[in-house]
């Protein structure tokens, strides 16, 4: 991509609207913690601590409107001790660069590094920069370092116990999570009625899980509801897309595919109807129809064999969110069947941790680290930036480091869109609370009345879009100082001016020192490759010996393969807004290595959707498969992320060998399964062949393509067929 094209990009997306569920009962209860601490200190103290009760207040609400699944009360205090520590320290260095300088250096590397623990540390980390460049600006004894650290803490305390009384949507972020895999499982199989082959993104299946992790403490309040149907979610997946397929399930056409089409159709009206349960709290009702559906007739069902098979496991698991569905009153929403002693999914609880932090940036504590990188940028570009501003003929110079700080991101586009909506919403709220204040004239309960107001627009904007949301907040911050007696003719151009220039520096930095990904698009492939070898492994040899330990090792295994294949999807799309040409992975071999590999995934899922129980007849062919699989991809593994042509040998091989014993070996979905595996590995190599002279790439791409049209065909034929 060239780089007008990526800025055209850059600044379409920095100014895009969002779709977003607005909040405004929690903006309003953010706003309500900043008004409850900026009152009493313009009454007993001064506008000053008033400004300082405000930067605590509004940095730990604003922390609490991350995506994170601890309690947002925790959120808040753990950003207003982090603001006080950074505002203690600046005051403590400033006043001497030779003693500042290298504090902020070393707490912007800091900063950029929680990047590692997660985005919401990041981001968090990043606002205790803020405030330690603002506090240059104050006085420097301790007496007075200690009184604005306090009521900063204070702010974060404040918002803390507003969360604690008056709490609104308790749980409500764990059960829209949980809500959304179910839903998403509910669309895939409507889809699959008019497309038994259509993709399906385990995103959803992630974020429930990452939300089912939860603290003992958590574990102790949370609602039932919450602790079952996850996996619920994870065993219909399979199951909607066997009975589905033709080459597993249903046939092509006729009665069987019609009785398949009803019973995927009920699947999903209960499915969704259980979705909107746990969103809500209430009972829902399923149509009658969808529920006669899903009565298996022993003599008259029309389906056979593995579809049949299916039909069943999908009534079985459908009856569990049936009952979901039905009562989901809170408190009383019943889950499915789980053991007293069932270990919950462990989340670490803050001093816990603490190890967890360490290691996880001693892995990213590395020159080819985006999150490392980062830190370096951030660290160069806040002490620069404050020795530019220190230069500069103007007040409040810190706002060039601060802008820079708060708009970089580990990424380039997110960094450079955001530099871009930082300042279209500066200008637009600065025009606005400029003519504001110069119509009220100064006053200083009034501006701080207005700064709560623009700071709960900010919240409740905060998911719509950036640009939107800074708009307030630059309206926020102009008011604020002119509570704190700030002449807007002094404050506002240089405001505009200085947020150019720091929006500017953070997208120099990015240019000097990048992180780009599209150079490690190919191991991000290989790795997602190895990842999907394993798991294809797993599930075989659950065939060939079924045991709970395999068992396990599967479950293992395919949370492995979809943290690969989220590492690369990532990647790719960082990769596809890059202004770099692609090295050593073209645009048109990452597609189509990305859709031979997603079919490999869906043909071990189909596989794992038939696993039988443990303790059922082995396949013992499945086991040399199995091994065949598992060395085959790791070496491909290798082999493409040190562009050389993959090697299927073994796995011809030993697929070969199992054709002798397929007449009688009793599974036919798992043979069905390994020979489109088989398939998808073809195609994997012919996307990233190199060497078009050993082999006829153009001829094989060109199967390929007319293998995909003539199954697309197949597919669209079938409701003209009904039809006709």
């Amino acid at each position: 991509m060239t780089w007008l094209r990526a800025l055209r990009q850059v600044v379409r997306s920095g100014l895009t609207i969002e779709e977003a569920r607005l909040e405004p009962l929690l903006a309003l209860r953010t706003a309500v913690g900043m008004a409850i601490v900026i009152a009493p200190a313009l009454w007993l103290a001064s506008p000053a601590s008033a400004a300082s009760a405000a930067l605590g207040a509004y940095s730990a609400g604003a922390a609490t409107f991350q995506r994170t699944w601890r309690p947002r009360k925790v959120i808040a205090l753990g950003a207003g001790v982090g603001l006080a520590l950074s505002t203690f320290l600046g005051y403590l260095a400033a006043g001497r660069l030779a003693t500042f300088l290298p504090l902020l250096a070393v707490w912007a590397f800091a900063a950029g590094m929680a990047w590692a623990v997660g985005s919401t540390a990041g981001i968090v980390a990043a606002t205790t920069v803020g405030s330690m460049l603002v506090t240059v600006t104050l006085p420097t004894s301790i007496g007075r370092a200690l009184e604005h650290a306090g009521i900063i803490a204070l702010g974060g305390v404040a918002q803390a116990l507003l969360i604690l009384l008056f709490p609104i949507r308790r749980w409500g972020a764990h059960r829209d999570a949980l809500a959304d895999a179910l839903a998403a499982v509910a669309d895939y199989a409507r889809r699959l009625r008019h497309d038994p082959t259509a993709p399906f993104d385990p995103e959803p299946l992630m974020t429930a899980r990452d939300a089912a992790a939860v603290t003992p403490s958590q574990a102790r309040t949370r609602p039932s509801v919450l602790h079952g149907p996850r996996g619920l979610a994870e065993r219909i997946r399979p199951v909607v897309a066997a009975l589905a397929d033709p080459g597993v399930g249903a046939p092509s056409e006729g009665p069987g595919r019609d009785r398949a089409r009803e019973l995927l159709d009920a699947a999903a009206e209960v499915l969704d109807a259980a979705a909107r349960s746990i969103r809500r709290g209430t009972p829902a009702e399923v149509s009658p129809g969808s529920t006669d559906a899903l009565c298996v007739d022993e003599e008259h069902e029309v389906l056979e064999g593995p579809a049949r098979q299916a039909a069943e496991r999908l009534v079985e698991l459908l009856g569990e969110a049936l009952e979901i569905a039905r009562c989901g009153t809170p408190g009383r929403t019943p889950a499915p069947p789980v053991p007293e002693d069932a270990p919950f999914l462990v989340r670490p609880t803050m001093f816990r941790l603490v190890p967890v932090v360490v290691r996880a940036v001693r892995r990213e504590l590395r020159r080819d680290s985006p999150v490392f990188r980062h830190a370096v940028r951030l660290a160069a570009v806040a002490t620069l930036g404050y020795l530019i501003a220190a230069r500069l003929p103007v007040g409040h110079g810190y706002w060039v480091p601060i802008i820079s700080v708060m708009v970089m991101r580990p990424d380039f586009h997110r960094t450079y869109a955001r530099a871009v909506a930082r300042l279209a919403g500066t200008l637009a709220g600065v025009a606005l609370a400029t003519g504001m204040v110069r119509a009220l004239g100064p006053d200083a309960q009034v501006f701080g009345l207005l700064a709560v107001v623009s700071a709960g627009l900010s919240f409740m904007l905060n998911r719509t879009g950036y640009a939107y949301s800074q708009c307030f907040t630059a309206a926020y911050v102009v008011f604020l100082l002119g509570m704190g007696g700030q002449a807007w003719e002094q404050t506002v151009p240089e405001r505009v001016v200085l947020t150019l220039l720091g929006g500017a520096l953070a997208m120099l930095a990015y240019v000097v020192f990048p992180a780009w990904e599209t150079p490690r698009l190919p191991g991000r492939l290989a790795d997602w490759l190895a990842a999907e070898g394993r798991y294809a492994a797993a599930v075989l040899r659950s065939y060939a010996e079924p045991t709970r330990e395999h068992h396990a090792d599967l479950r293992r295994a395919l949370l492995a393969s979809r943290e690969a294949r989220a590492a690369w999807q990532e990647a790719y799309d960082r990769a596809r807004q890059e202004p770099v040409r692609p090295r050593g992975l073209t645009s048109r071999e990452a597609d189509e290595a990305q859709e031979a590999i997603k079919g490999f995934d869906r043909a071990a899922m189909l596989m794992e959707s038939h696993v039988p129980r443990a303790g059922s007849r082995p396949v013992p062919e499945a086991e040399r498969f199995a091994e065949a699989m598992e060395a085959d991809t790791a070496q491909a593994a290798v082999d493409v992320s040190e562009h050389r042509n993959p090697d299927w040998a073994r796995v011809e091989e030993a697929l070969h060998a199992w054709e002798g014993a397929a007449a009688g070996d009793g599974s036919p979905v798992v043979r069905r399964g390994a020979e489109m595996q088989k398939r998808a590995l073809e195609d994997l190599a012919t996307a990233v062949s190199r060497t078009p002279l050993e082999r006829d790439v153009g001829s094989a791409r060109e199967e390929q393509r007319v293998r995909a049209a003539a199954a697309a065909e197949g597919a669209g034929s079938e409701p003209a067929h009904r039809g006709g």
